[in-house]
């Protein structure tokens, strides 16, 4: 019981300074901001060399060649010659803020128990104070959607802002989207009953995509009755139907995928979006027909199969972008909270495999804008959006370069000291110290 009580204390303290870590959330901005001189990427494939950029109220009110006009500065100037500014870059697929640490379950609220969820929201899980969080901004990393894990149909995504108080505060979008993890047609061998280590068919794969399609069914055929009994999760199924929210299967195989297409046409499904989508570049051309979006999955990863090119992952997403289709980058996988910072860098792996620049900068701002449905205010740096951006020092698609100078969410001007920055302050001036004496 003593050892209990002792362990129970030190989890307190833990979550203690989990909870109160945070930055304290910037100010609304109350006045005019104009940068000027720096090269302006402007998210849609277009830089401006020279640029003048200002906005106020939280909105881009002027975004122009600063060597073509004679626009009167307004309100902070903040002289940029020789730096760049970004659009804020955009997270899709994450599970940031429902997790702190993987090895205390207190801190872990990713995954609900349950099949069938599409009742769940991430949203109220969202911990706007996350030390984890909050290391996205040095990176110019802004913005995410929030999504749970687990299950068949995993529950409901939303958008937050990464400087928040709460998640009252962060969130952009309310439920943006369904989650459905597609049934794989393999899988691996339970070892630890004997079985074969490796890959081999799921001999069950069809009974699971007719569960699901039994659950889409049995949904329509219960918000087609009376109601009166109530049923959470068919009628929480009602704004897919209805109102046509987006529905984001998680899949990669080619059967697969063939097998989602098919579903989004049999269940008429407006807006369906791939997550992951490994094998898609074999069936792009049914893809494009069918006007569906895809989240890449993260370059940094190793190939499937045995032979497949080494560095599949690192071209895929231009390969997908060649074939004409909509295409984002995601960072999910092994340490995919820790791997969201590195979004930009990522985007910059792509550029080394063949992408023009600007185009993967665009897959990880207005393309992930576009397939998350906030292209109308964030993903570019254009007139009326909101002025949620980042100055960077150089190129903000090398780690190397991309060292912010300022960062802004709706104007409100950030801090980008983080408890990473402060301990490497710390230990720094202590080993500098040291060397004096």
């Amino acid at each position: 019981m003593k050892n209990f009580n002792i362990k129970l204390l030190l989890c307190s303290f833990l979550l203690s300074s989990i909870m109160f870590s945070q930055q304290t959330p910037a100010p609304v901005q109350n006045e005019a901001v104009t940068i000027v001189g720096a090269t302006a990427h402007i998210g849609n494939g277009k830089v401006i060399e020279n640029s003048l950029i200002i906005f106020e109220n939280g909105k881009l009110t002027q975004v122009l060649d600063a060597t073509t006009t004679k626009m009167q500065y307004r309100g902070t100037i903040i002289k940029a010659d020789g730096k760049h500014v970004y659009p804020g870059i955009i997270a899709p697929n994450s599970t940031l803020g429902l997790v702190e640490i993987d090895a205390l379950r207190q801190t872990d609220d990713e995954d609900e128990i349950g099949e069938m969820l599409p009742h769940i929201n991430s949203l109220p899980a969202y911990n706007a104070e996350s030390q984890v969080v909050e290391s996205m901004r040095p990176n110019g990393v802004l913005i995410g959607e929030i999504v749970p894990r687990g299950g068949t149909i995993s529950g409901t995504s939303s958008i937050v802002q990464f400087d928040a108080w709460n998640w009252e505060d962060a969130v952009l979008k309310k439920e943006t989207g369904l989650h459905i993890n597609w049934p794989n047609s393999f899988k691996r061998g339970r070892w630890w009953l004997g079985e074969p280590r490796g890959m081999k068919a799921n001999e069950t794969y069809q009974e699971e995509v007719l569960k699901l399609k039994q659950f889409f069914n049995n949904s329509k055929a219960y918000l087609a009755g009376d109601q009166k009994q109530e049923n959470l999760p068919f009628k929480s199924m009602e704004s897919v139907f209805s109102n046509g929210k987006k529905v984001f299967v998680h899949v990669d195989g080619e059967r697969e995928i063939v097998d989602v297409i098919q579903f989004k046409k049999d269940q008429n499904l407006k807006n369906l979006v791939i997550i992951g989508g490994y094998d898609a570049l074999n069936v792009a051309d049914q893809i494009k027909a069918e006007n569906i979006s895809i989240l890449a999955p993260r370059p940094h990863s190793l190939p499937n199969q045995a032979d497949d090119d080494y560095d599949y992952n690192y071209k895929l997403p231009k390969l997908l972008a060649d074939k004409g289709l909509l295409v984002g980058l995601e960072t999910s996988g092994s340490m995919e909270r820790m791997s969201t910072r590195n979004l930009p860098f990522y985007a910059g792996t792509v550029v080394a495999h063949g992408m023009d620049k600007e185009q993967a900068l665009q897959m990880i701002t207005l393309n992930n804008a576009k397939i998350l449905g906030i292209d109308d205010r964030l993903g570019s740096l254009e007139v009326g959006k909101d002025a949620t951006l980042f100055i960077s020092e150089g190129d903000a698609l090398d780690m190397r370069t991309n060292k912010l100078t300022k960062a802004f969410i709706k104007g409100r001007v950030l801090s980008l000291e983080t408890h990473q920055t402060e301990l490497y302050h710390r230990y720094s001036d202590k080993y500098q110290k040291e060397k004096t004496e």
